[in-house]
């Protein structure tokens, strides 16, 4: 009886990795903390590989448990180890990953950006990158690092620092402040840094478009394998893909440095004074959106006056002040709560077909432009086969209302559709940048600063010198830290 109870503890679990995930209750997903993929925002955690995860997990039936690391160290550890199920951080997808782990079907596709600080010198291609002696630092273990590994055959001359103590948006704000010379960063993470740190710029792109996806262990067992190639082709099938990714980043394919430098001028030194009445007007919505779209109206100036008759905060026209009960459109408090709403009624408006998240960009763009001319947009969406549900489907059709071939065919004629597209979309980069902009004064200057020496010192103390000859230096592999053994922070979300 003891042989055979012995030989009964030393059999194997059978269950698979889908059943021993359903019967935990729990989906374990390691991630990155930044402003793509998942952070805590003002109302919970968010992000575009957090929804997606959210998605899965209900898919399974379980709750999510996200395990947000701190550095690209940890994250593959973790997964061996079997700390977490998948790791889900817009990760692109190389050989050296392929090898060792399973990618799930790629969700986006981004290039390598070499980025450099505007008014320095800008590298035009390889070469000039190859041949310069400035700062060029990135993080240890990223696809960014393989790609200098491959570079280095052709060019032997090409110099780079590789750390594990850091994350691309770290090196991307030091090369903003001038701490850095030179950071490879995904196009993407390039886009979406520049609305916070507008003198970011793009100096050369180092790859053409790659896969990014989510990674798991490499096993024999393909049951949780076959689920997420499921979840992708149904998400990519549905739209819902298409428009997680225009929520997150299909706003951020043009970047203007003047406007956005006057912009975060004006967010220092203006919206301080009008950030209670944006709050307290508000109430369900976004304050910071409802504070982007009266920068967009009136650059935050109480007294503006448009040749058209519109004025005020949020530049009202006399008769939408009459019908929200403004008497004064030059009273900053007036005009905020009237705009506010005159917003509320636009989004009231929107079909409830359109998901609640992307209707406010809807109402946007009838604000602008007129309920009516949005409509005639959607039908014509439709009519070309697009999703009129869909802010990325129905915002390539807004300027073909100034057409005459296409606007002929809408029930409300001609409309400056083009101007409703850049009013929203201006307005959605506002408000990314208000977002980024409080999370990157969550610490203080002095105490940001600091974190850029402490990352330059430790370059410092990890740097073999330059030989005198100028010949090849050997590239920096970074100390071994093993942070993966930290225990990371989780969040368990219903």
């Amino acid at each position: 009886m003891l042989l055979l109870s012995g030989c009964n503890w030393l059999q194997q679990d059978t269950r698979s990795d889908l059943e021993k995930i359903r019967e935990s209750g729990v989906l374990r997903v390691g991630t990155l903390n930044n402003q793509l993929s998942y952070y805590i925002g003002n109302d919970g955690p968010t992000g575009l590989d957090y929804e997606l995860a959210q998605r899965f997990a209900a898919k399974l039936g379980v709750k999510l448990e996200m395990q947000p690391m701190f550095t690209l160290a940890g994250l593959f550890p973790s997964l061996e180890r079997k700390d977490v199920d998948i790791i889900a951080a817009g990760l692109t997808m190389t050989e050296d990953r392929l090898a060792g782990f399973r990618a799930a079907p790629a969700y986006y596709y981004a290039s390598q950006i070499v980025v450099y600080k505007k008014g320095q010198w800008r590298p035009r291609d390889t070469e000039d990158l190859a041949k310069n002696k400035g700062s060029l630092v990135v993080v240890k273990g990223s696809s960014h690092e393989k790609s200098l590994d491959t570079l280095n055959v052709l060019y032997p001359q090409l110099q780079w620092e590789a750390i594990e103590e850091t994350d691309s948006d770290e090196l991307l704000r030091m090369v903003a402040r001038g701490d850095l010379d030179y950071t490879i960063a995904d196009s993407v993470d390039v886009a979406l840094s520049q609305r916070i740190h507008p003198d970011i710029a793009v100096a050369l792109e180092l790859t053409e478009d790659e896969p990014i996806a989510w990674f798991l262990n490499k096993t024999t067992d393909d049951s949780l394998y076959a689920l997420l190639i499921e979840f992708f082709g149904e998400m990519k099938q549905s739209g819902e893909l298409g428009k997680l990714e225009e929520k997150y980043f299909g706003h951020v394919d043009s970047f203007d440095y003047v406007d956005t430098r006057a912009f975060l001028r004006a967010i220092e030194k203006k919206l301080p004074r009008w950030e209670p009445l944006f709050k307290k007007y508000s109430k369900e919505l976004d304050w910071r959106l409802i504070a982007a779209l009266s920068y967009q109206e009136s650059h935050w100036n109480p007294r503006a006056v448009s040749p058209t008759g519109v004025r005020g905060m949020m530049m009202l026209t006399l008769p939408t002040a009459k019908s929200v009960g403004v008497k004064n459109r030059l009273d900053p408090e007036e005009s905020i709560r009237g705009g506010v709403v005159y917003l509320r009624k636009m989004i009231a408006r929107v079909p409830d077909s359109i998901e609640e998240h992307e209707k406010v960009w809807f109402a946007l763009a009838s604000y602008n432009v007129g309920f009516g001319h949005m409509m005639d947009a959607r039908r014509l969406t439709k009519k070309q086969g697009g999703n009129p549900d869909a802010w990325s489907d129905v915002k390539q059709r807004l300027p073909l209302l100034r057409q005459r071939k296409y606007y002929k065919q809408t029930r409300y004629g001609y409309a400056r559709g083009d101007e409703a597209l850049n009013y929203v979309e201006n307005i959605r980069r506002y408000y990314q940048s208000i977002i980024g902009y409080e999370q990157a004064h969550n610490t203080t200057p002095n105490q940001d600063k600091e974190e850029g020496i402490a990352v330059i010192d430790s370059l410092r103390t990890i740097t073999p010198p330059l030989q005198q000859d100028g010949s090849k230096q050997t590239k920096l592999e970074g100390e071994k830290i093993d942070t993966s053994l930290a225990k990371p922070t989780k969040l368990v979300s219903k």
